[in-house]
């Protein structure tokens, strides 16, 4: 009975075509996908933020954050609400469920939000509303400005003289970093993290003001009218025309000292009498050390559809270009670069991945004994692969550390095919037909099994790719490529593999050589598995003892084994995230988080450290040496961190283990 691989096999040609259309298609899809840590989940958080200038945190909670929350709570997709209340703010988070709509979830937050705008106090200021992925928490590298000179004291002791302030970093870097680097291709923004905007400081003095009888209000009343942005227009004539300009805003510390604020007859009172006046920054409630040295921070987020390591190589390239303009005195570089250990975790894989390769062609050589016949099964293992990344393409996945874990497991399974069709013509080989009449037989043969394998090992993976939640999401990407590449191996087989087992099986080697003493091994091994088998089918009751035995420690084992979303991995860094009092001020926390990056920059191993503070909270963290250049795994540097955290006076650090986070928390 003929069957439809004879046509592949009677013409080489057509099973060639058919298995380049694989390969080309593989390739252009490798180079079209995005490159990501993990696959990509739409697991979104929405933010609603109203300032109340001058209300307590009780009052904000009762007039901003309860009515808000209320109508918020009605919107769909909200898996729960979190809020805080703090003086003059109101922040409060939806997070939304697992793969619902952002978009939607967005728009009808901002219709409830907006339904009860006027039932808010006049006073409030409209609710900014801002949605954030999950994938844009956290930037793919943070890049740190810092100004200042090393030098050595009398003691011998290495300190950092700041040459630029902070706010002057700032200045810069919205003037010229910061636009070069959101115009780079896959750049989704360039925002800057701890810097100081240019403000002019009025400190009010309490007794001044009652001298005079001027109420802060005065004051506020005064720079407005007099400190404002004015278009005159233009006056036109019979030949020109002219722009007229007027300049009606201060633009220095003496033009706002000379300000006047109240008028009585001859007597002026004016900024100067009230208030000591200083050029400073819009707050400083913000403090940002790269190795403890003060430091601005710059975060670089990537397009969700763009590749993340071209993108960073390209904020690289750009750094160095930057670094040449730098103004005397200020430095910049990379800080933190989440992509490197991607980078090198993809090397890693495909370094495991070629290992796998030679690892199975010399196994397969061992028990096939030729090396015509491991020829054909090694070319089935590419081929499958690079079909199944075409597949990645088509279903829209990236190519993540599941999706190669995928393709280093789909190895052993592509490979199957092939061996099974290569065995059964020989086989027929050694049975006296030819190479082409055993490749027509064999082939026919096994058609049907070679279906049943491919779908029953699809079907085993497939199901893993419906499950729901935050395991379905991660996992969908790995099914389905793993299931890819098995199907892709079963077309292989039944087209490529029976015309090269026609035109490289060789008749005369299968009884000479080293392939005829692997065959009379096999031939010996079968007779002692026989005879293992009559004498294990003669002790039954035995058998079924240790199944049953074995079924029932299962059940021990399973409670007793870890269970964790995926393993924890030394990626090279830790990050800290520090909770003070709520009515701690910048200072009082600075201190404490000054001498914890001390204490971790005089760690071994660890190279550099990070940190952004804020009054009541915080985060950090400690970049360690790579992986080649030292003996320690993060994990042993951490206990050691914490023991010498714990001797701050004061602070009671707490690290828990935490996948890729490290929590500390100071108490007062």
């Amino acid at each position: 009975m003929k069957s439809f691989t004879d046509i592949f096999i009677r013409r080489p040609v057509l099973a060639v075509v058919v298995n380049l259309v694989i390969l080309i298609a593989g390739f252009q899809a490798i180079r079209s996908l995005n490159v990501r840590q993990y696959p990509r989940s739409d697991n979104a958080t929405v933010t609603v933020t109203t300032a109340y200038v001058g209300a307590s945190a009780e009052l904000v909670r009762g007039f901003i954050t309860q009515p808000l929350e209320r109508a918020m709570a009605a919107a769909d997709g909200i898996e729960y609400l979190q809020s805080s209340s703090k003086l003059g703010v109101s922040v409060i988070t939806a997070r939304l469920k697992l793969n619902y709509d952002a978009t939607k979830a967005l728009s009808e937050i901002s219709s409830k939000v907006d339904a009860v705008r006027r039932d808010l106090p006049p006073e409030a200021e409209v609710p900014i509303i801002n949605i954030e992925s999950a994938d844009s928490r956290l930037a793919s590298a943070y890049l740190s400005f810092t100004s200042g000179i090393r030098t050595t004291n009398a003691a011998g002791v290495v300190e950092t003289k700041p040459l630029l302030e902070a706010n002057q970093i700032t200045d810069y870097l919205v003037r010229i970093v910061q636009p070069r680097l959101s115009a780079l291709p896959g750049v989704q923004r360039a925002d800057i993290l701890g810097g100081r905007t240019f403000a002019m400081r009025i400190w009010l003095k309490a007794d001044r003001l009652a001298a005079f009888g001027i109420s802060p209000d005065e004051v506020r009343q005064a720079l407005a009218r007099n400190n404002f942005l004015s278009a005159i227009g233009r006056t036109k004539g019979s030949l020109v025309q002219v722009n007229l300009t007027a300049n009606t805003d201060l633009r220095s510390v003496d033009e706002f000292k000379n300000l006047v604020v109240r008028q009585s007859g001859d007597m002026l009172v004016r900024l100067s009498d009230l208030a000591d006046i200083s050029l400073g920054a819009e707050d400083y409630d913000s403090e940002v050390r790269f190795s403890g040295e003060r430091a601005v921070f710059m975060g670089i987020w990537v397009l969700p559809n763009a590749n993340s390591l071209d993108v960073i190589k390209l904020v690289r390239k750009e750094i160095l270009a930057i670094q040449k303009d730098l103004p005397t005195g200020l430095s910049g570089r990379v800080a933190y670069d989440a992509t490197k250990y991607i980078d090198d975790a993809i090397h890693e894989v495909i370094k495991t991945l070629a290992e796998t390769l030679l690892i199975v062609a010399i196994v397969i050589y061992l028990f096939l004994g030729s090396l015509r016949s491991v020829l054909i099964p090694l070319v089935a293992i590419p081929v499958s692969l690079i079909g199944a990344v075409f597949l990645m393409q088509s279903f829209g996945f990236t190519l993540n550390l599941l999706t190669l874990l995928a393709v280093v497991l789909s190895v052993g399974l592509v490979v199957d095919d092939a061996i099974v069709i290569v065995e059964n013509v020989e086989r027929h080989v050694r049975e006296g037909k030819t190479p082409l009449n055993a490749a027509l037989l064999g082939a026919r043969e096994l058609v049907g099994p070679v279906i049943a394998m491919t779908i029953t090992l699809a079907a085993v993976y497939a199901p893993i790719a419906f499950q729901g939640g935050l395991t379905g999401s991660l996992f969908r990407e790995f099914a389905l490529t793993l299931a890819g590449a098995v199907c892709i191996s079963g077309i292989v087989a039944l087209t490529l593999s029976p015309v090269m087992s026609s035109l490289l099986i060789d008749a005369k080697s299968e009884e000479r050589g080293f392939t005829g003493h692997i065959n009379h091994q096999f031939d010996r091994l079968r007779k002692f598995y026989a005879r293992i088998l009559d004498a294990t089918l003669n002790a039954r009751p035995a058998v079924y003892a240790v199944w049953i035995v074995l079924s029932l420690l299962t059940i021990p084992m399973f409670k007793f084994a870890g269970a964790e979303l995926a393993p924890t991995e030394d990626q090279g860094f830790a990050f800290g995230v520090v909770e003070a009092a709520a009515d701690a001020t910048i200072d009082q926390t600075a201190f404490y988080t000054d001498q914890q990056a001390k204490m971790m920059l005089a760690t071994p191993d660890v190279v550099q450290t990070f940190q952004i503070t804020f009054p009541d909270y915080g985060f950090g963290g400690m970049v360690v040496k790579p992986w080649g250049e030292r003996k320690r795994k993060i994990f042993s540097i951490i206990p050691e961190v914490q023991a010498q955290v714990s001797t701050i006076p004061a602070s009671a650090p707490s690290w828990s283990p935490r996948r890729r986070f490290r929590a500390a928390t100071i108490s007062r």
